[in-house]
């Protein structure tokens, strides 16, 4: 009998909870849906973009956060450097002072960044008239890229100011001016790449063929509007006393070769795998994986890792 009663209590419990919900217009499976938590968008490329720089550059960026546009103006995510913030913009990375000139600049290229070298490929008809109307362009008529926030960054406004962020290094046997900042990131490749020379027989003869090494100059990137990562003494160009007959920077090429986009691998002058490896690994994209190769080149983007998802071994 008490346990039949204990029953009947129970069940009549229940149906008073039911009948109140359903009075209150909620199903027992809505009011669950309700105490999950909302589903989570995906981050967009600008969250992305400014997430991989403060990462990437722990002790220059401040912070990194979304601000609301003020007077109607659509809010973006931005990157404080130095009480200045400069917002994302479609990749132009500008301050707010230039935000309604910013169709006058390109992005900067944030760009897909492959662990290892894709296999050849011959270019497709659109690729090709891509390549040869750039190859054909005049630097004239080409938007520059924004140079406002790497200015900031590396404290290279101006060539003089510039100039006195270099600083010489001894490297692999030759000296060479690069931004102080990246003084230790350079000194560790050389070590990986001696350590590589004496278990990788191609290692030695390609630093025993090096002719000049070359990074920090203020100038331009070659046939355009664009200051070069040169300029701030983030970007290296090793040169071999002879390239064999193969090529290494796509305009060079193109002055002898108008269809140079179609010049495969094996005729391009490449280092060795160990030597772009060594360069990755702290933070040194290598121009080599460009389709606008330059497989001399490598220079200081550890943001573009971070936005491939790979790993460095070291960050400052």
């Amino acid at each position: 009998m008490k346990v039949s009663r204990i029953i009947a209590i129970g069940l009549i419990a229940a149906a008073a909870i039911i009948c109140i919900i359903f009075a209150a217009g909620v199903s027992p499976a809505a009011s669950h849906e309700t105490d999950s938590p909302p589903e989570q968008d995906e981050p967009t490329r600008a969250e992305l973009v400014t997430s991989a720089l403060a990462a990437a550059y722990p002790r220059r960026v401040e912070k990194t956060e979304f601000r609301e546009g003020t007077g109607g103006a659509i809010g973006d995510w931005a990157v404080l450097i130095r009480d200045v913030w400069y917002y994302y913009a479609d990749g132009k990375l500008l301050p707010e002072e230039l935000l309604e000139n910013a169709n006058d600049y390109s992005p900067i290229p944030f760009y897909n960044y492959q662990r290892e070298l894709p296999p050849w490929r011959e270019p497709s008809a659109d690729q090709t008239a891509r390549y040869r109307e750039r190859g054909s362009s005049s630097p004239r008529n080409s938007r520059r890229r924004s140079p406002h926030f790497f200015d900031a960054l590396w404290r290279g406004h101006d060539r003089d100011e510039a100039y006195e962020r270099g600083k010489s290094i001894r490297f692999l046997g030759h000296t060479v001016t690069v931004h102080y900042g990246i003084l230790e990131e350079l000194a560790l490749v050389e070590e990986h790449i001696l350590a590589a020379a004496k278990t990788d027989p191609q290692v030695q003869p390609w630093i025993n063929a090096i002719n000049e090494i070359e990074g920090w100059s203020w100038r331009n990137v070659a046939n355009s509007r664009s200051r070069s990562y040169h300029s701030y003494g983030i970007a290296i160009d090793i040169l071999p006393k002879s390239l064999g007959g193969r090529e290494t920077y796509w305009l060079w090429a193109s002055e002898r070769r108008p269809d140079w986009w179609n010049i495969p691998y094996e005729d391009r002058f490449h280092p060795p795998d160990a030597v772009v490896k060594a360069f990755e690994s702290y933070g040194f994209v290598w121009g080599g994986k460009w389709p606008y190769f330059d497989t001399m080149h490598f220079e200081y983007r550890p943001e573009v890792f971070f936005l491939n998802g790979m790993d460095l071994a070291t960050l400052r």
